[in-house]
């Protein structure tokens, strides 16, 4: 299995000005086709820098892959630290050139002096046609090494990744399959989950290994498995994933690239149900995420921010005893807001959520993080009460996320 260096650069990286998006795809995508990142490195756009890090990538990869510094200003220099590197001189591409130029004249546009200075290239490199834009791939090879510069813009660095480098690089190495089954869980945190399925993962053979990828109100279980019986390994995955779906049955929503608002919408209809949803701290969060998914106008109804109390009152019919004797972040307020979306919308499930997201508001009683929970129909209501942190963003991601999985439960054992 080659090792592969990921090497991003550009000083709008480093400073946080850019979000990196680069070295995520071309690592998903490799994997995808069995091979692995080995490391990533973001570097600024200096001479001294590229000729350095690559030096230190190759010493440790026998693959780099680099995205940026390939433009027509005198700051990308990834070029000329490429033909350093390597010991060549700069070459003028006519091919390259005339691409440049036609792709002017189509925009009605005439091209500069640096458009022209973009054409020379380290002479050792073979040129990868980017469909996409001005500037090419180059791929270059050294003592069984492979240097491969791409540009930092994503849908061309995309476009060369998949058309040109991954199959070139699947032609030069036997890659041993690499296979995943993701399992998709809602409403127990990782330790949790971990101690139940201990005894499962301490038989896995070696070639599968479980990863814990927590994020807010989630966990996604990640089985992997390398082998070179490709369809044994997919054997393996389904036998050892389906042991760990039974023993965490309750917690489980789905597998891969679902979502938990996917999958709350596929029992709506399944069911035949409508709701709605009756918000507060959340703001409409919550109905953002449901109506994300296309089609759910099928099922869902609409929603009430009711963010002042007044409103929990005048449209959710709230009961002012209940806020004064209980507050408006209350078991007894979220059971009533159910109640009353229920009634205005006339639908069959509502949500309710209600809390103190922050960062200031909390009390002693109730501190920044308190959020209620409910979930009803016209029979049962049930309840949950959320302690968050003091970040308040992260607070209304992670309600919507619990909310959306104690209306999944509901649904489930409805």
């Amino acid at each position: 299995m080659p090792k592969i260096t990921i090497l991003t650069i550009g000083d709008e990286l480093l400073i946080g000005q850019v979000i990196d998006t680069n070295s995520a795809f071309m690592a998903r995508e490799l994997n995808l086709h069995g091979m692995e990142v080995f490391r990533k490195l973001t570097i600024a756009d200096t001479l001294p820098e590229i000729i350095d890090n690559l030096k230190q990538a190759l010493d440790h990869s026998d693959i780099v892959l680099m995205t940026g510094g390939l433009g027509p200003t005198k700051d990308d220099v990834t070029k000329k630290a490429l033909a350093t590197y390597f010991g060549v001189e700069m070459a003028f591409s006519e091919v390259t050139w005339e691409r440049i130029e036609y792709f002017f004249q189509r925009l009605g546009r005439s091209t500069t002096p640096a458009h022209r200075e973009q054409c020379y290239m380290p002479e050792n490199a073979l040129l990868l046609t980017n469909k996409m834009g001005t500037a090419p791939g180059m791929w270059m090879e050294q003592d069984d090494k492979i240097v491969v510069s791409m540009p930092g813009v994503p849908f061309e660095m995309e476009y060369l990744l998949t058309h040109e480098v991954i199959p070139r690089l699947r032609k030069r190495h036997k890659i041993r399959p690499i296979a995943h089954r993701t399992i998709l869980t809602i409403g127990e945190g990782e330790s949790r989950l971990a101690a139940q399925i201990e005894d499962l993962e301490d038989q896995l053979p070696s070639h599968l290994s479980l990863a814990y990828l927590p994020s807010l109100g989630q966990v996604r279980l990640r089985l992997t498995g390398r082998a070179d019986d490709a369809e044994q390994l997919q054997i393996d995955l389904q036998t050892y994933g389906d042991a760990f779906l039974e023993r965490l049955q309750g917690f489980v929503f789905g597998e891969d690239t679902t979502t938990i608002e996917a999958e709350v919408g596929r029992l709506l209809l399944e069911k035949g149900l409508t709701m709605a949803t009756a918000e507060s701290c959340t703001g409409g969060y919550v109905a953002h995420r449901i109506t994300s998914i296309s089609g759910a106008s099928a099922y869902f109804q609409g929603s009430i921010v009711a963010y002042d109390n007044k409103v929990k009152e005048n449209l959710l019919g709230v009961s002012p005893t209940t806020l004064n004797d209980h507050g408006a972040v209350s078991e007894q307020t979220v059971i009533e807001m159910v109640a009353g979306a229920l009634k205005a919308l006339n639908v069959d499930v509502a949500l309710a959520i209600s809390g103190i997201a922050g960062p200031g508001g909390g009390t002693p009683d109730k501190p920044v993080g308190t959020i209620w929970l409910a979930v009803g129909n016209h029979e049962k209501t049930e309840t949950f009460l959320l302690h968050g942190t003091k970040d308040r963003e992260k607070n209304i991601q992670y309600a919507s996320s619990r909310a959306l999985g104690l209306l999944w439960n509901f649904l489930r054992e409805g």
